[in-house]
Order: structure tokens, then sequence, then C-alpha cells
């Protein structure tokens, strides 16, 4: 027996005037400094108060949010009494809405103890909805969180199916004052996640059917959506692929692109979606050499490339997210990711945290082909030359 889980979706031009049918007392909308900047605080607070709620906000989300920012947060929320939680922004002011969200009806809850299997007992005091301002994360579809321990420097990726929810907000608005690099970095974390919640070993038919949409949409509209911010239809498109993908992934898995490109942001600061993006082409070829059958043809003869056998649908696909990477300008390897600033000898030193933290990291199993600890730190070093995979 198997769950789909999924909130209510309101998407398309206007979908922020549903808030003005809320029912309820009081909202508190976690968000971060850049929407306060931008307005949409304002803009989303505009709307609670139309359905007569009274609004609090907590805008100091940061990047990669840390523990001890979901600590404050929830801190203040049971200081307020919401019983409405509004996630505003990108995948950490959403992922830490959710994260608070747990700690206000289970105070003194440490956030890392968050898991799959215990319950939390959510809505006895609040629901959530969530309102991505970014066309990526997937996480207004998903119940996972990834949060940072800043002490050990490490992600922590903690979730409960209880944490999906209540409303996504899906308005394509919203992302359109994102730059062309944010709109690269967070387009391809849609399609990591597509193509990884396709071929993880918890796949399943429903979640097959978003993620091939939401890759067909990725490869057709984020050139247009990078090149041209203010293609109205690229930005819907782009919106609705990265739910979709957060469907798709949310309810099978991600894989081993996305162990490795949480180590890689925990330690080297780069932003998810590229860090992902840029181990995908590597572990679609350490997968495909392996001996367990596998679908990335299948995709391939989705979105219409060469795919005569397994073999060439792979390579039809690498090549086909790498051709997409270069069209947006994304880099290929992670030496041209880190920059200069970050030397070989750096990279080496950091390797064996790399490793272990990659390791550490749930869905490494998720896929056809668990590496080995050689052949994880081989994949960063590959990764890093830009190195076709030959083992």
């Amino acid at each position: 027996m198997w769950y789909f889980r999924s909130p209510e979706i309101v998407f398309g031009e206007d979908a922020l005037d549903h808030l003005d049918t809320l029912q309820g007392k009081r909202a508190f909308i976690v968000t971060d400094p850049m929407m306060l900047e931008l307005g949409f605080v304002d803009l989303v607070a505009a709307h609670l108060t139309d359905a007569g709620l009274t609004v609090g906000t907590f805008p100091d989300v940061e990047p990669e949010p840390s523990v001890q920012t979901i600590r404050t947060g929830a801190e203040k929320m049971l200081a307020f009494e919401p019983d409405w939680i509004v996630g505003l922004g990108g995948g950490s002011a959403m992922d830490a809405a959710k994260a608070m969200w747990a700690l206000y009806e289970n105070p003194g809850l440490d956030p890392a103890d968050i898991n799959p299997f215990e319950p939390l007992g959510l809505r006895r005091k609040a629901r959530l909805i969530v309102i991505p301002t970014t066309s990526g994360t997937g996480s207004e579809a998903t119940w996972a969180t990834v949060l940072t321990d800043t002490a050990e420097n490490r992600k922590l990726g903690t979730g409960s199916p209880e944490m999906v929810a209540d409303i996504a907000i899906v308005d394509p608005a919203l992302p359109a004052k994102m730059p062309p690099r944010l709109t690269a970095d967070t387009g391809l974390d849609a399609l990591t996640h597509a193509i990884e919640g396709y071929t993880c070993s918890l796949r399943n038919d429903f979640s097959d059917a978003v993620c091939l949409k939401a890759a067909q949409l990725v490869f057709e509209y984020l050139p247009r959506a990078v090149k041209n911010g203010d293609d109205a239809e690229a930005r819907e498109k782009m919106h609705n692929a990265a739910t979709l993908a957060g469907l798709g992934f949310g309810n099978a898995m991600a894989a081993l692109a996305h162990s490795m490109g949480h180590s890689l942001g925990a330690i080297f600061h780069v932003p998810h979606g590229r860090a992902v993006a840029l181990f995908l082409p590597y572990t679609i070829q350490f997968i495909q050499r392996g001996d367990a059958e596998t679908r990335f043809h299948e995709i391939s003869r989705f979105l219409g490339l060469p795919a005569s056998t397994p073999d060439e649908g792979a390579i039809s696909l690498v090549t086909a997210i790498r051709d997409l990477s270069r069209e947006v300008g994304q880099p290929l390897s992670l030496k041209e990711t880190l920059g200069d600033g970050v030397s070989r000898a750096d990279f080496d030193a950091a390797l064996d945290a790399l490793v272990a933290n990659a390791e550490a990291d749930s869905v490494i199993a998720m896929g056809d082909r668990i590496p080995t600890t050689d052949e994880v730190r081989q994949l960063f070093e590959y990764a890093y030359e830009g190195k076709n995979i030959d083992f």
C-alpha cells in the first residue's frame, strides 16, 4: 500500500486572490528579507487582512535555514498564536515554515528529530499555506524540509507526511522578478527532481506522470524564461513545472545527485539547484553503467530524443541536460562551479567531508545503483574535472 500526497493547489493568474477567502483569526508569514524588499510580504498581508485575519511576520529566514532560525521562528509563533502559517518565498522560506510549524505544534521538539515515522499531531493549532516565489524547489508540494546544522557544517534532510501544506498557491506573477541566474538555478533544480523522481527506487505510476510532464515543460520553457523574464507563458509553465516535479519526487524520492548536491552546498555554499543539476549527468552515467535495468531511455523517448536502446537513451538524456545547462549559462564541471576562489588543494582538503556527508544523506540509497565510498569519491573527482563516468 502506498500514498500519493498533495496540497490543494491554486494556480494560474490571480491565484493569490484565493487568500481573500480564508477563514481564521491570525496568520503568521514566514519569509526572507528579499520578499520584504520586493513588496511581496505587503501584497500577501493585504490579502490576508482583506480576509479578516490579523497578520504577523517572521522575515528573517536565511538561505539554507539553520536549526537556530527554526527555533527562533517557532518561539515567535508561540507568542503570536496563529491558526494559519504562510510560507512565502523560495524553498528555504517554505522549508522553514514547515519546520517552525512542527515546533509550534510540539514545543520543545528538536528539529533534527522530525521524521516520517513518529506522529507530530499537526493541525491542532494551525494549518499551512505555501506560496512559492521561485520556480524550482517544489517545496510547496512536498513534506520534506532541508535545514542546516551550522555546528556540524552539514545539511539535515527531515520531514513528515503530515507536513504537506494544506494549500499551495502557484501564482506565476511572483517568480516574474527572478533574475536570469536564479531562474536557471531553480529551473534545473525542477528538472533534477523530475528525472530523479522518475528513476528512483520508490517511483510509482502516479509520480511517473507528473515527473515526465515536468521534465518536458522545463526543456521547452526554461530557455525562454531565462532569456526573457517578461515572457508570461514561460514563467507560468516553469512555475507549474516546479510544482509538478515537487509532486513527483515528493511522492517518490530524490536520489544520488541530491545527496552529492546537498553535501556540496553545505561545504562550499553552492546554491542548491545549481549543485544538484551539476551532478545529474554524472549520476545518470554512473547508474547506467550498473547492472540494474534503468529508465533514463524512457524519459528520452517521451522527450523525442534518440533512444533505440537503454544506453542510447541515457546518452541522449545526458547530452540534452548538458546542452540545456549551457544554453542557460550553467557550469558543467565542479571546477567551473567553484571558480578561481577554490583551488584543487581546497577541494582535495574537503573531499573526505564531501564524501561522508553524501553518504550520510538517505537519498543516496534511492537510485538503481548505490555507490561504494570509493565510488562516491570518484564521482566527486570526475565531476570536478568534468570527465565522463567510466566506472
